[in-house]
C-alpha cells in the first residue's frame, strides 16, 4: 500500500527578476507503508517545500497528493482526524521554554486520541536524565531531542523527520537511528530529509534526489545512480607513490598485483563509490 503518493506535483514562488520560480516541477513521488523514504538534494531543490505540501502546511499550484488516503490541501480548516496520524519534527521549532521536558511532551500528548507513554517517550529519546530540567536549560542536541519525542508522541502513521539529527553528536545521532528503526519495525512509515549520506545510507529503504524541483531518481542507496555496477577503483604503492586504476573485474586485477609483488600488495585498497560520491555526481558537482 501507499501511504504518499504524489503525481505531476508543482509549486512556483514569485522572483523579482524571473517573473516567477519553479520551486517543485511536476514531482512524481510514491512512498510505501511502512518503509523509510529519504528525500536528498542541496538546499533550494524543493525538498521543504514538497514535504510542507504533503504535511498539509502550504498550497500546491497542480498536480495530485495523496497522504494517508487523504488530500492535505483539500482537508477542512480544523480537521484533527487526519492531522493526529500524522507526525512532524521541523528543523527548528518554538517551544514552551519555562516547561520542564516532561510537561512538554506530556501537554502535547493531549492533543492525540492514543498517545504513548510520556515516559516511554522520553527514555526513547535519550532524555531520562533532564526530564525535569527546563527547556530553556537544554544543549541544542538535547532540544533536537525534545522535538523529535513531541513528533512521536501520538503514535503517528507517518512521521517527517526535516534534518532530524543537525546538532547531534556521533553517539547520539547513531542512538537516534536506532530509535527510528524501532519506529519503521512498528509499522511507521517515515519520510526522512538529510544532508548526512551516511544517515540515508544507514537508515533508508529508498532514497530520491531531488535538483531545481525536478525528481532526478529514485533506487535503494546500493543501487541510485548504478552505484552497484559501477567500477572499482584499485589503489597500491609502488616504488613510493601511489597507483591507481578502475576496472569491472576488481579480482583479477588484484590478482595480477599480488603475482607481481609476491604476496601481499602495499597499500592496498579496493573501493565502490560512496552514496556520496553518487549523489554529489548527481546534482553536478565534481
Amino acid at each position: 500500500m501507499q501511504a504518499i503518493a504524489v503525481s505531476g506535483l508543482t509549486k512556483s514562488y514569485p522572483d523579482k527578476n524571473l517573473g516567477t520560480r519553479l520551486a517543485v516541477d511536476h514531482l512524481n513521488l510514491d512512498v510505501k507503508s511502512g518503509e523509510i523514504f529519504a528525500l536528498l538534494g542541496p538546499n533550494g531543490a524543493g525538498k521543504t517545500t514538497t514535504v510542507e505540501i504533503l504535511e498539509g502546511y502550504r498550497t500546491r499550484d497542480s498536480g495530485e497528493v495523496r497522504v494517508l488516503g487523504q488530500d492535505p490541501g483539500a482537508l477542512p480548516r480544523g480537521d484533527r482526524s487526519w492531522r493526529s496520524r500524522i507526525g512532524i519534527v521541523l528543523q527548528s521549532t518554538m517551544d514552551a521554554a519555562d516547561l520542564s521536558v516532561r510537561e512538554s511532551i506530556s501537554h502535547f500528548s493531549h492533543y492525540y486520541p492514543n498517545p504513548r507513554s510520556v515516559d516511554e517517550v522520553i527514555a526513547a529519546v535519550g532524555l531520562t536524565e533532564k526530564a525535569v530540567a527546563k527547556v530553556r536549560t537544554l544543549s541544542g542536541g538535547q532540544r533536537r531531542r525534545l522535538d523529535v519525542a513531541l513528533g512521536i508522541i501520538g503514535r503517528p502513521e507517518i512521521l517527517f523527520l526535516d534534518e532530524p539529527t543537525t546538532g547531534f553528536d556521533p553517539e547520539a545521532r547513531r542512538s537516534f537511528w536506532e530509535l527510528i528503526r524501532e519506529l519503521k519495525n512498528s509499522g511507521t512509515t517515515i519520510l526522512l530529509t538529510t544532508h548526512y549520506l551516511d544517515e540515508a545510507e544507514a537508515l533508508a529503504d529508498r532514497v530520491a534526489v531531488i535538483a531545481n524541483g525536478k525528481l532526478i531518481e529514485v533506487a535503494t542507496p546500493a543501487t541510485l545512480g548504478g552505484r552497484h555496477t559501477a567500477q572499482v577503483r584499485i589503489t597500491w604503492n609502488e616504488n613510493n607513490s601511489e597507483r591507481e586504476l578502475f576496472t569491472d573485474n576488481p579480482t583479477s586485477e588484484v590478482a595480477k598485483l599480488s603475482e607481481l609483488f609476491g604476496g601481499e600488495i602495499p597499500g592496498l585498497t579496493v573501493t565502490r563509490p560512496t552514496l556520496e560520491d553518487i549523489y554529489l555526481t548527481m546534482i553536478g558537482h565534481s
